[in-house]
């Protein structure tokens, strides 16, 4: 579905007032991804003088559950320059996470300790390795200045501006009793009691918002999907729609990132809340605590080994234990910004919440990077770039918390990163003058990629006799983007081969690549290829990427997939097709009774779903897709299906009766 912007910034006035005391000046072209003036007027409410100077923090807030559970708190209100606490009531921005809050603490105190904080900010701004050895490490310690730890964390400029926020220990987790749900429905329906409390505080002034990064922004868009009547805005960054197809199962196959994500959740719950120790003794919050871990010691990481081992766990399939997880956006009706980026953990949701969201372009906001997870905002507030993150939080809380006519509803609403080329705004998503195309893969050499296990070409006619090609699975997908996307991001850090040379991990794939394209051609949109396979086992598993190819060789992944062959199944009532037909989008079942046999050297179609991506190949360069027998560790095998596939040989086969073809959208001719 395509959502488009319908106000007409070319007659909208240039000066327009709201509330006393919140003018908008100027006005916002689309199509300017900086934000324009409105831009430079929120950054200048942000970085100026605030309306109080200090802020009071409370970091012993107790909240009690209707099942009686404690929940811990951090509550941060505006204070005068003497550090009394302001009484006047204040919307509230709340934050509820499960890595403890003596770690958001230590990040507080850091980044605002007084030169030393200001310090790295402004390091993080300067340093710029682009185009040497550490240009990964760079983009990571720019988020610094982006201002997504603001986001995650304690923001005091926000406070001092006159909002309260609170952040809460999810249960089970920091210094909160009960157990760890991990996003279950007690979880939520905590969620939903934390939100009424907050409002109801008399230093609230009864109108809350929703804010966090990738688990808390999770945990927001589900308790926005209740419709608390209190929540009145969302401003979400980089969370999650489909966490079984996103990270935890894609394709069938269990992703490395979650039993090292929990692993480091279930240590961080053992730590005990400094704040308070001797008070927690007295009360009993203590024994509470301890009793609580010790039920629990490594929330789902028993289950979650012998799923793997044994695949007789329903979580290494899409379950109802996932079905309950998932938030259900497109019943939410308080305005959301959604925050993204094309190569995320959550890599389907950047674009897929945005899509679901039931309201208005400009009550929802769509903003998405290109880059992984944990370089959010990395560059934000550049010039050509979106404003910090920091910054457009308190623009868009401004607008639907107070009521400030700021002109925020006005930017974007679908602001991108396009891959191979610069920040865009514009008013949808896929973007406007782009229709399906049709690509085939054919044995025929390109000429481009002989380092490649075989050079094909990418061609608009399908082949006229059959040609069986043979990949082995290997560990090279161990140095690729594929290695950086399951490290969220940290493994960029390491060189151009885990970012945008993928010429390494080609050398165990099959390359199958266009000719040189003639002018700048638009790609944007989800993606769908069809693969006509066999192996010699019972199991397979086909990993693919499809790349930009600059005139030097460099080959640089654009989106990704992957599917077991048992896994092919798929559902035609939630997949996307074409005006004529062809499939755009596969959603698989995912399920262990829809799974299917694989028979043994006998060809199978199967359907492998790309992440939806934005992206421009300029004049000279081509467009490659690679099929891969595996990509360790993005995707793992469990243990009854690796002996399934033991000693496969794997084969793609083209043939003219069963094409193999990429289905795509684009806005030229290739």
């Amino acid at each position: 579905m395509t959502y488009r912007l319908d106000h007409d910034h070319a007659t909208a006035p240039r000066r327009r007032t709201g509330r006393i005391g919140a003018p908008h000046f100027g006005s916002l072209p689309l199509g300017d991804p900086t934000g324009g003036a409105d831009a430079i007027r929120w950054r200048e409410q942000v970085d100026g003088k605030p309306l109080y100077p200090r802020v009071s923090i409370q970091r012993d807030v107790v909240l009690t559950m209707s099942d009686g559970v404690r929940l811990r708190a951090t509550v941060v209100r505006p204070a005068n320059r003497f550090g009394q606490t302001v009484l006047t009531p204040y919307p509230a921005v709340v934050n509820i996470n499960p890595y403890n809050r003596l770690a958001v603490d230590v990040l507080d105190h850091t980044l605002h300790a007084p030169v030393l904080g200001k310090a790295l900010r402004t390091a993080s701004a300067s340093v710029d390795g682009t185009g040497t050895g550490l240009e990964g490490l760079t983009t990571l310690t720019k988020t610094l200045s982006g201002g997504v730890f603001d986001v995650f964390g304690v923001n005091r400029n926000l406070v001092r501006s006159g909002y309260v926020q609170v952040i809460v220990d999810v249960r089970g987790t920091g210094a909160s009793q009960g157990k760890w749900q991990i996003l279950g429905e007690r979880e939520q329906q905590d969620s939903v009691e934390i939100i009424d409390w907050t409002a109801d505080q008399d230093w609230c002034d009864g109108s809350v918002g929703l804010a966090g990064w990738s688990y808390s922004a999770i945990n927001s868009l589900q308790a926005a999907d209740k419709r608390p009547p209190a929540l009145k805005a969302v401003f979400a960054v980089e969370g999650c729609d489909d966490i079984v197809r996103d990270i935890y199962i894609t394709g069938g196959m269990p992703s490395a990132f979650i039993p090292a994500w929990l692993s480091v959740v279930n240590l961080l719950k053992w730590v005990p809340n400094p704040s308070s120790p001797i008070r927690d003794v007295l009360r009993g919050d203590t024994l509470r605590w301890a009793r609580d871990r010790i039920k629990s010691p490594a929330t789902e990481i028993g289950s979650l080994m012998w799923g793997f081992l044994t695949a007789r766990d329903d979580r290494i399939f899409d379950d109802p234990y996932f079905d309950e997880r998932d938030p259900q956006v497109d019943r939410i009706e308080a305005p959301t910004f959604t925050v993204g980026a094309w190569h995320d953990l959550f890599g389907r949701s950047a674009t897929g919440i945005y899509e679901r969201l039931q309201m208005e372009p400009g009550r929802k906001q769509m903003l998405v990077g290109d880059g992984y997870h944990v370089d959010v905002g990395s560059g934000y507030g550049d010039k050509s770039s979106p404003p910090r993150l920091d910054v457009l939080e308190r623009a868009w809380f401004d607008r639907w918390l107070k009521g400030h006519r700021n002109g925020v509803e006005y930017y974007g609403p679908v602001t991108m990163r396009q891959q191979g080329g610069s920040w865009t705004s514009g008013p949808s998503f896929p973007r406007p003058g782009v229709r399906p195309q049709r690509l085939y893969l054919s044995a025929a050499p390109s000429g481009s990629a002989e380092h490649a296990v075989h050079d094909g070409t990418l061609r608009r006619e399908p082949v006229d006799h059959q040609t069986s090609l043979h990949v082995q699975p290997d560990v090279r997908g161990a140095v690729s983007r594929d290695m950086s996307q399951v490290t969220a991001g940290a493994a960029i850090a390491l060189g151009k081969s885990f970012t945008v040379d993928a010429r390494y991990q080609e050398r165990g794939g099959l390359s199958f690549t266009t000719e040189a394209v003639s002018e700048s051609t638009t790609i944007s949109g989800p993606m769908n290829l069809r693969l006509n396979v066999a192996t010699t086992a019972h199991e397979a598993i086909w990993a693919v990427t499809v790349n930009d190819v600059a005139p030097d060789g460099t080959s640089t992944v654009l989106t990704n997939g992957a599917l077991s062959a048992s896994n092919r199944a798929v559902d035609r009532s939630q997949s996307t097709y074409t005006a004529d037909g062809s499939l755009l989008s596969a959603h698989h079942y995912l399920s262990r009774k829809r799974k299917l046999p694989v028979p043994a050297d006998e060809p199978v179609r199967i359907d492998v779903d790309l992440v939806p991506t934005d992206a421009v190949l300029e004049a000279g360069h081509r467009l490659r897709v690679d099929v891969y027998a595996a990509s360790f560790p993005r995707y793992l095998t469990v243990v009854p299906d690796l002996i399934k596939a033991r000693g496969r040989r794997q084969r793609l086969v083209l043939d003219p009766r069963h094409p193999s073809y990429l289905t795509f959208c684009a806005g030229g001719e290739f």
